[in-house]
């Protein structure tokens, strides 16, 4: 319960453009055909690609750029996904499929880079370069800097972050690994990882973005954000489902207290009319605040849905009705805002992102200029350029929050790892669950046939030198400089990234074949998925 797909959203969509596929032949592949592949995949992985066990998102075929969530340097590996930590979860995976040590020592690799780059707190910041402290504060001084859309990567703090999953994901795959077989030279850093995530909770049962504390770094005169109490990508979530594994395979018990407290905060968090729901930040009192220049203080669509999922968690862990008891409050007030059908987006977006905690009125965020030095983010009035707007599903949230409420709570709860008595194992399978997911239990002959010829487009796809050539069409401008004062003359903004100078990621029409760690994991998934279902 409670670990999320670490292998869905922007991460993936930002290498998993397309893979080159051959016409499947007529014949279901060979058990030893599939674990053929898995293995040359698996070795241009590790003896080509990893640098000292680590990896970032994608690379052009003669490695002269790569990039993770921005452009890295040849001695970087990434800690977000689809970085190191799920490709050493993938290894695993394929370890349990196979029997096969190769894939145990791939993932011991791994680990060994994210150890490297652990924090002395015990935490891990979005990047690890093996090239030393000097060389990461070039990046941050240079491609980091002039990123104008990703305000995180402006300024080197030194410290560790819990954004974009950063640490839990580290912490995870060592904690799987240590369980794998027991070996103790993996518990020190988990125990640090542990530890980390309990000495950096708020007495209120909050977490920051970044910790330890690394001093005020204030853009565009905004204070800095980092030391605020933090539901942005799932902080709170991420950090309970980590614990929430460690007390199931561990029984340390000291984290209970650190969950308690965790849960606590989401029902005391929730604002009052009429705005019944939760923002991305709070200051240390649990007022909403402001955090990067384009996220204004406010209620958020997303992060409340969010948090009423959480609370809906939390009654199933624990029985007690009083994470259910605001929820019909929220929910109402995500359906009175709902906007009309007219005005819903053409992928199916129904809710402004932002309103105003005590107005209930949408804050609508623009940006002008074109570049880190001479562009900002600023609220005004809507006129057809506001950045974004979210789903909520509140029709499944109403149902679930209908049939949990009619649940007693000792029959919702009685599946609850608070309640077990003794550990419980981890699942089998981390990465290729969240992939391909219900596709393991196919039970029908067309389904069969279907992933046969999945998995033999799959093998007649993987190129001689032993990778899945895939259409990198995100890039980036390559560093140049700082940006100029004022815009080019002619310059339209395209919204994810600006001028020239603008190091931010975007994506064009069409790219350059390449590399790509998201397409290895998702076709390794998908050949594993088919051993399991071949047996």
């Amino acid at each position: 319960m409670l670990r999320r797909s670490f292998a869905a959203g922007a991460a993936l969509a930002f290498i998993l453009a397309g893979t080159a596929m051959a016409q499947a032949p007529a014949k279901a592949p060979t058990r030893a055909e599939v674990t053929d592949a898995m293995k040359r995949a698996t070795a241009f992985m590790t003896d080509k690609v990893a640098t000292n066990g680590g990896y970032v998102w994608s690379y052009l075929p003669d490695f002269s750029r790569r990039w993770g969530e921005m452009e890295a340097k040849p001695t970087m590996i990434w800690t977000q996904a689809p970085g190191t930590p799920e490709m050493g979860q993938l290894f695993l995976d394929a370890y349990h499929a196979t029997g096969d040590e190769t894939y145990y020592q791939a993932a011991e690799r791994t680990a060994e880079a994210l150890i490297f780059g652990q924090h002395p707190t015990g935490g891990w910041n979005y990047i690890i370069d093996f090239a030393g402290e000097a060389s990461l504060r070039d990046w941050y001084e240079t491609i980091g800097k002039n990123g104008w859309r990703l305000e995180e990567f402006q300024h080197y703090y030194g410290n560790a972050t819990f954004d974009d999953h950063a640490t839990v994901e580290s912490g995870k795959l060592l904690l799987r690994l240590y369980l794998e077989k027991r070996d103790p030279k993996w518990r020190p850093a988990l125990e640090k990882a542990v530890s980390f995530i309990r000495e950096s909770q708020y007495p209120n049962g909050g977490w920051p973005q970044r910790y330890p504390w690394a001093g005020e770094f204030q853009n565009h005169g905004k204070p800095d954000y980092t030391g605020y109490v933090t539901f942005n990508d799932e902080v709170l979530t991420e950090n309970v489902g980590f614990l929430l594994l460690i007390y199931q395979t561990l029984g340390d018990s000291r984290v209970l207290d650190t969950i308690n407290r965790a849960m606590n905060v989401v029902v005391a968090s929730q604002h009052g009319q009429p705005t019944p729901g939760w923002s991305l930040q709070y200051t240390k009192d649990l007022q909403p605040a402001g955090a990067r220049t384009y996220e204004p203080r406010s209620i958020a669509t997303h992060t409340t849905a969010a948090n009423l999922s959480n609370l809906m968690d939390f009654y199933e862990l624990t029985g007690d009705t009083k994470y259910l008891a605001r929820i019909p409050e929220a929910l109402t007030w995500l359906d009175s805002i709902e906007l009309p059908k007219a005005k819903h987006t053409k992928d199916g977006r129904t809710h402004f992102t932002h309103y105003d905690p005590e107005t209930n009125q949408p804050i609508h965020v623009h940006r002008r200029g074109s570049n880190a030095q001479n562009g900002e983010y600023y609220v005004g009035p809507a006129k057809g350029d506001e950045m974004g707007q979210r789903n909520p599903n509140t029709k499944a949230l109403w149902a679930r929050y209908r049939k949990l409420v009619a649940t007693p709570p000792a029959e919702a709860s009685k599946n609850s790892v608070l309640k077990a008595k003794g550990p419980r194992p981890l699942p089998r399978f981390f990465v290729i669950d969240d992939i391909v997911g219900s596709d393991l239990n196919m039970d029908t002959t067309t389904s069969r046939a279907a992933n046969d010829r999945r998995t033999a487009e799959l093998i007649a796809g993987l190129n001689a030198e032993g990778y899945w050539p895939t259409e990198l069409r995100t890039t980036s401008h390559p560093y140049r400089g700082d940006g100029p004062a004022a815009p080019p003359p002619g310059f339209k903004d395209r919204g994810q990234v600006g001028d020239a100078w603008d190091t931010s990621p975007f994506t064009e029409p069409t790219g350059p074949m390449g590399i790509s760690t998201g397409t290895y994991i998702r076709n390794m998934s998908i050949l594993i998925q088919h051993l399991e279902t071949s047996r």
